[in-house]
């Protein structure tokens, strides 16, 4: 595939053309936990876990989207500490490409606008959580990096 433009994933029935949709998810660290979010019925993947975060709009740096979605989803306010491994994940609307962004809090108390629930995760529980599909890749590097 060389030559090919990076948003174009293969599939197994040919390529994926659809653009690439761009999202960050805060990996908010607290004394070796880190805050996963439930998604609420209303949302898509109702009832999974994830890192909370969401799509990049133009013009914004994936540092600064992701402050903004914190502020809004969870009311708190984070100071981005450092940017890991994208995870690339094709769900049936299209190819994701998931930044995630290690943060700590700075401010504010946890009022979710969104989500069911929220928990501090300790690194030994990250695998029993259901987590949402393209998040199960940054469960992965978290791992590495708290455990």
């Amino acid at each position: 595939m060389s030559g090919a433009p990076s948003w174009i994933i293969p599939k197994s029935k040919g390529i994926d053309r659809r653009p690439m949709i761009e999202v960050t998810c805060a990996v908010i660290v607290e004394r070796d936990r880190v805050l996963a979010a439930r998604r609420s019925a209303r949302m898509p993947h109702a009832h999974k876990w994830e890192f909370p975060g969401g799509k990049i709009k133009e013009g914004e740096t994936p540092a600064s989207c992701i402050r903004r979605e914190i502020r809004e989803e969870l009311g708190i306010r984070v100071r981005v500490v450092r940017q890991l491994s994208p995870v690339i994940h094709r769900y049936g609307t299209g190819p994701v490409r998931l930044i995630p962004l290690v943060c700590s809090m700075e401010g504010g108390s946890i009022s979710l606008s969104e989500h069911q629930e929220y928990r501090w995760i300790p690194c030994g529980e990250l695998e029993e959580i259901d987590w949402l599909d393209a998040d199960i890749g940054v469960v992965e590097i978290v791992k590495g990096m708290l455990c």
